[in-house]
């Protein structure tokens, strides 16, 4: 019932590929860095292959940035990963017979909306090279 965790691997795999240009960035290494299986890290690039956000070659390791980082923001990432781009769902059937269950979906679609818009227009301000510096000058290894 919450934003996937898609979004933040996804973040965290294009951080590594702008942290390691040089690098070859197999899925096993991210992997390790990641914390999850080399298959979650393939599933995720792939995502962002579509995306036109990282570039592969088919029988060649690793993975490259296709765009510079600043040109990629959270949103073109949240966009690239996620199924459903609704951050917000309301329940599909509620009781019509019920006061409650007949109202609720018109109550919040207004309110869902613009929490939505909210969000989209936050990780639209903040760019990879952003999330790239932080990590830098947290590095301490």
């Amino acid at each position: 019932m919450r934003i996937a965790s898609r979004f933040a691997v996804a973040v965290h795999i294009l951080s590594l590929l702008g942290m390691n240009e040089q690098d070859e960035n197999t899925s096993e290494w991210m992997a390790g860095s990641i914390g999850v299986n080399a298959v979650v890290v393939r599933n995720v690039t792939g995502l962002l292959r579509r995306a036109g956000l990282v570039l592969t070659q088919q029988g060649v390791p690793g993975a490259r940035l296709a765009r510079p980082l600043p040109d990629i923001t959270l949103l073109d990432v949240y966009r690239a990963v996620e199924d459903s781009l609704d951050l917000f769902t309301i329940h599909p059937r509620p009781n019509p017979e019920c006061s409650v269950g007949a109202n609720i979906q018109v109550s919040l679609e207004g309110v869902f909306g613009e929490a939505q818009q909210a969000m989209e227009h936050r990780l639209s301000q903040t760019t990879m090279a952003e999330i790239v510096r932080q990590l830098q000058a947290a590095a301490t290894c």
